[in-house]
């Protein structure tokens, strides 16, 4: 009589078994599937001195004082919806100058889910229904993305040429997938 399965063989089979599960595990990550991340960061805000001029010494006078200036604010440059893609993704991206010139992605009211290695690029790709499509262009990575519920704010680097990224994605660069995307309009 053959024996069908000798113990090396078993246990050979078990510790690939084991291998294989063990990469698996680390590539999915499926537990991320169950985890929510929340940040709730506030609007960038405008400061009550201009940056070149927060370190200068007031007047000894007050008639000496400077006449004010009209109220800095914060203008909107863009807006977009987001449109899901490997995982269902709801919020608005909004693309706001600062009084001092600097800009900031913020998204607003995010909602998709946890991932491995969640990024947020800016990319010159349009928003369809294609998720694979916005590695094939230009795009720039504002980081990780900070929570996958809530609302964020990425400064986006003065280099930045927002004429032709016209989008922004929750970018899976484990995977090169979508989970979500906005035009910027």
């Amino acid at each position: 009589m053959r024996q069908l399965v000798t113990m090396p063989r078993l246990l050979a089979v078990a510790g690939v078994g084991v291998v294989v599960l063990a990469v698996a595990m680390y590539l999915f990550q499926p537990w991320r599937l169950f985890t929510t991340v929340v940040v709730n960061e506030p609007p960038p805000t405008v400061s009550s001195a201009p940056r070149d001029q927060a370190d200068a010494p007031l007047p000894a006078t007050p008639s000496a004082q400077p006449a004010s200036t009209p109220a800095e604010r914060i203008e909107k440059l863009a807006r977009g919806t987001f449109v899901s893609h490997e995982h269902s993704t709801t919020g608005t991206a909004e693309v706001l100058r600062l009084p001092d010139g600097s800009r900031v992605l913020r998204l607003v009211n995010l909602n998709t889910s946890d991932g491995p290695d969640l990024r947020v690029w800016l990319s010159d790709q349009p928003v369809t229904r294609d998720w694979f499509a916005f590695d094939d262009g230009r795009h720039l990575e504002l980081g990780h993305l900070k929570g996958n519920q809530g609302n964020a704010n990425y400064a986006i680097p003065s280099e930045a040429d927002l004429s032709v990224l016209r989008s922004v994605t929750i970018w899976c660069k484990r995977f090169s997938v979508s989970f979500g995307a906005a035009p910027l309009l």
